[in-house]
């Protein structure tokens, strides 16, 4: 089925407001300082899992992306990378003592930019991981590439390493708006690397746009993704660009009059979703897209996609174990991050410890209602006796509360709860973050919320 969003502009002024993705709950705001190894260890051994999912995050980038929110590096010093593998093996090779029971059925590499490595480093690295954790021989493996950063011959040498999947961060292909946000790139050399792609026989090839960068109006954007689509990627994420320059010091660089308006980005959203769905593709959720045949769309029509730090996945039954700077991990029933900051990911490498400086183990509480906000994010609907019957509670008694904030929603016809079911309506779609929060028990209070991107 299409997920066919219908468009209220009253409900939009209404409702546009700040929230978690949800890559997670709780989110990572409520990771707290001081967490232990002891509570990792305990954490991996009351998991009653076998199957892992690996983040590896390589922070390094050779140019500065001024909308960038992500942990990075800025440096053209290649031998710094070096001194990172290094830390990274005595991590994996410490990490993967804990983890020796599982086998890892899916990696990732982010950052960042992964492909800064050159082939050299980007062998060892893989070499590492070999030697110290177990795969499938049939894992997922996958990678983002910045195209401007790759060099000759790497998308072979990455298909001869084992990757299958690669995601291409392209943005968009308008020179001007490329220009100011400091990534410029050629578009006919993209198109080239998605062709070669695809003749290396990988077996997804993605790509991630931006929508309200500065400079993008409805037209050009809509161009960048008549030509996004000539490119057949199998999946693409489209995200809202938020515009936070308090925290991310890079985003000050561009002028707020640059920006496209609310309202001009919600035109440039509005179209892209029509363009991908004439094309054939399905909405994922929240801004992924996805072709009929793909896998996530698969998962999504089985009722059995997932959703972690990685975005929407299909591999929900892993744990994850994230490696290298600021990774975040979730495992059972906790959720833990390794230090943002290089120098401090040294030093507690060094310790010859686990490296994580805060986290969480989630309460039943917090175990129920992530159940709840994945089935309604990845889903779109929720039964609510499966839940009373997975978690031995009285769903309506249980998320009293819940339920009362969500009747103007239901008043508004952005979803209907009838009898023991919850189904968001096709107004409800844009708004599915909102719904969300109604079953966050954590948030507290706007100055948090500030924190987080608007909705749309």
């Amino acid at each position: 089925m299409k997920n066919l969003i219908e468009w209220d502009n009253s409900l939009i002024k209404k409702y546009n407001i700040s929230g978690p993705r949800y890559t997670s709950y709780p989110t990572a705001l409520s990771l707290k300082d001081g967490y232990t190894e002891s509570e990792v260890v305990k954490a991996v051994k009351t998991t009653g899992n076998n199957k892992l999912s690996l983040y590896i995050h390589i922070p390094f980038c050779k140019q500065l992306c001024y909308y960038c929110g992500c942990n990075k590096i800025i440096t053209r010093h290649q031998h710094k990378a070096d001194l990172y593998l290094d830390y990274l093996e005595k991590e994996a090779a410490y990490q993967s003592q804990l983890y020796q029971v599982y086998t890892v059925e899916q990696m990732h590499l982010g950052g960042g930019t992964p492909t800064f490595l050159t082939v050299e480093q980007m062998t060892r690295l893989i070499g590492i991981l070999n030697k110290n954790f177990n795969f499938e021989p049939d894992a997922e493996k996958g990678i983002e590439i910045d195209p401007r950063s790759l060099a000759d011959g790497m998308l072979q040498q990455l298909r001869v390493l084992g990757f299958n999947r690669v995601s291409f961060g392209i943005q968009d292909f308008n020179d001007e708006v490329q220009k100011t946000v400091n990534r410029e790139q050629c578009a006919n050399n993209v198109a080239d690397l998605v062709l070669e792609a695809r003749e290396l026989g990988y077996k997804s090839v993605n790509t991630d746009m931006i929508y309200g960068l500065p400079l993008q109006t409805e037209a050009s954007f809509s161009q960048t993704i008549d030509r996004l689509i000539t490119l057949s990627p199998d999946r693409v994420s489209v995200f809202n660009y938020a515009h936070i320059p308090d925290l991310f010091a890079a985003q000050r660089k561009i002028k707020d009059q640059q920006l496209p308006t609310a309202a001009q980005k919600l035109k440039m959203f509005k179209n892209t979703i029509k363009q991908m769905n004439d094309a054939g593709y399905i909405l994922i959720g929240m801004d992924h897209f996805a072709k009929k045949d793909d896998s996530l769309a698969i998962a999504q029509k089985n009722g059995i996609l997932h959703r972690n730090f990685q975005g929407y996945t299909t591999h929900g039954e892993c744990d994850l174990l994230g490696l290298g700077v600021s990774s975040i991990s979730q495992v059972g029933r906790s959720i833990f991050q390794n230090p943002k900051d290089v120098k401090e990911y040294y030093k507690a490498v060094a310790l010859g410890a686990v490296p994580v400086c805060k986290g969480l183990t989630l309460t039943q509480d917090d175990v129920i209602r992530a159940a709840v906000i994945r089935q309604i994010i990845c889903h779109f609907e929720l039964d609510m006796n499966s839940v009373n019957k997975e978690f031995n509670i009285d769903f309506k008694n249980y998320f009293k509360d819940s339920l009362n904030s969500l009747s103007g929603l239901v008043a508004d016809e952005m979803l209907e709860i009838k009898d023991h079911h919850i189904q968001v309506k096709s107004k409800g779609l844009l708004f599915i973050r909102i719904i969300c929060m109604s079953f966050d028990a954590h948030l507290k209070g706007q100055a948090k919320l500030q924190r987080f991107s608007r909705v749309i």
